[in-house]
């Protein structure tokens, strides 16, 4: 019933995470290139989101996007799960709705990131820039479908 209401799906599988995030260089602006769409980002074009740093460690959060003329945001707080090599973050929207936040892929040089939630029922596709190459994002959603991810779900996002 709960997962009805939520919108959550439960599932058995559990999708593994890159290795260690190096948060400091993970921290800037990232492009959503495609996902999985959700109702909170219905009718979304240029969403990108904004990590920053934090003196205590943590990153706050600031996704965005465009709705006709208008920008839309919202701002969270992410710390890392302790033993994950920070691949592995608690995002806290609002104080108190947690959200699990999982770097499953990323380009050694932290150009585009891949990031899910332990059931793979969401997936953001990253990007430093608002636009990717054909060839490299035909690439990773190739690995993402290795990784056993429905990318038939995944949809591109307008920039």
């Amino acid at each position: 019933m709960f997962s009805r209401i939520f919108g959550k799906k439960t599932s058995s599988a559990v999708y593994q995470t890159v290795a260690t995030v190096d948060v400091a260089r993970y921290c800037g602006t990232w492009y959503e290139i495609a996902s999985f769409p959700s109702r909170q980002q219905k009718r979304c074009m240029k969403t990108k989101a904004e990590y920053t740093l934090s003196d205590n460690g943590t990153v706050a959060v600031r996704n965005s996007c465009r709705r006709g003329k208008r920008e839309a945001s919202i701002k969270a707080v992410a710390s890392a799960v302790p033993g994950t090599g920070n691949a592995k973050l608690k995002v806290i929207f609002f104080g108190f709705i947690k959200a699990d936040y999982w770097v499953i892929d990323l380009a050694p040089d932290y150009s585009w990131a891949a990031v899910s939630n332990p059931a793979g029922s969401r997936l953001w596709l990253l990007s430093r820039t608002p636009y990717m190459e054909e060839s490299l994002y035909t690439d990773i959603v190739n690995k993402l479908a290795v990784k056993g991810l429905d990318i038939s779900k995944l949809s591109r996002t307008a920039q």
